[in-house]
C-alpha cells in the first residue's frame, strides 16, 4: 500500500543518495545475528568471495524486494552460484527485525536460487549497521508518520576481504555488469564511483510535493536531457558529412 502523502524537500531528497566509496574497508568487527540468531561479526560473512552486499529491511513494502529481486535475478541470469562464485549477503536497517525475520528470507531466497549455500541474512544494533552503512555510503532515515526507512536502491560488490570494489545502482543490474563485476572484485579490483543516479525506496504516492513526485520529475529531466543530447549528436554528424 502506497504511504501517504509527504512533502519532502528536495535538498533533503538529494542528501539520500549512495556516497560512493570505492575501496573503503568495511567494517569487519562490525557485530550482527544471523538467522539462527547466533552472534557474530561482519568479517565472518567473508568466506573468500566476492560478496554481493545488500543494505534493506524486510518489511519494506517499496523497492527493497525489488533491489533484492534484481540483484538474485542478475546472479541467476548471469549462471553465478553463490557459495561458488560470490556470497550473498542481506543486513536489515530495521533493529526491529529479528532472526525469524532473517530466516524465512534467507530460506525464500536460497530456493530461489537453489543454492543452501553463500546465502546470508543478518540483523544487529542500531549502531553497527550504522557502522557498515557509513563505511558503504549508504545514508538511510526513519520516517515516523509512514513507519517507512528514506534510502537509496541499489548494492555493493565486495573483495573478498571486505573492501568496496564496485558500485551497482538501481534495480536490475544487467547479468553481464555483474558477472564482470564479481569478476573484477575476486581479483581485487576497484572501480571508479558509478554514474549517480537518484533512485529512492519510499512510498509511492504520485500527488505533488510527494517523494515520489518528486523522483519521476528527476526521472524526465534526465530523460529529456539524454533526447536532447541524442538530437544535437546526431544534427553534428549529418553537417560534418555533407560535402564541401
Amino acid at each position: 500500500m502506497a504511504a501517504p502523502a509527504q512533502a519532502v524537500d528536495p535538498a533533503a531528497f538529494q542528501q539520500l543518495s549512495f556516497r560512493q566509496h570505492p575501496g573503503a574497508q568495511l567494517p569487519l568487527d562490525a557485530r550482527l545475528d544471523d538467522a539462527s540468531g547466533r552472534p557474530l561479526t561482519l568479517g565472518k560473512a567473508f568466506d573468500g568471495r566476492p560478496t554481493v552486499l545488500v543494505l534493506e529491511y524486510l518489511r519494506c513494502k517499496n523497492l527493497c524486494s525489488l533491489v533484492l529481486s534484481g540483484a538474485v535475478q542478475s546472479i541467476a541470469s548471469a549462471g553465478l552460484k553463490p557459495g561458488r562464485d560470490l556470497e550473498l549477503v542481506a543486513i536489515s536497517i530495521d533493529p526491529r527485525e529479528s532472526a525469524h525475520d532473517a530466516a524465512a528470507a534467507q530460506a525464500m531466497y536460497a530456493q530461489r536460487l537453489q543454492s543452501a549455500d553463500g546465502i546470508r541474512f543478518y540483523t544487529g544494533s542500531s549502531e553497527d549497521v550504522r557502522a557498515i552503512a557509513s563505511a558503504v555510503g549508504f545514508p538511510y532515515r526513519y520516517d515516523k508518520t509512514t513507519d517507512q526507512f528514506m534510502h537509496p536502491a541499489g548494492f555493493v560488490v565486495t573483495t573478498p576481504d571486505g573492501k568496496i570494489s564496485r558500485y551497482m545502482l538501481g534495480l536490475n543490474p544487467a547479468p553481464g555488469e555483474l558477472t564482470q563485476a564479481v569478476a573484477e572484485a575476486s581479483h581485487g579490483d576497484v572501480e571508479p564511483p558509478a554514474h549517480p543516479l537518484l533512485l529512492l525506496c519510499f512510498g509511492y504516492d504520485p500527488d505533488e510535493g510527494t517523494a515520489a513526485a518528486l523522483a519521476m520529475r528527476l526521472v524526465r529531466w534526465g530523460s529529456a536531457a539524454t533526447v536532447l543530447g541524442c538530437l544535437l549528436l546526431v544534427g553534428f554528424l549529418s553537417l560534418r558529412r555533407r560535402p564541401a
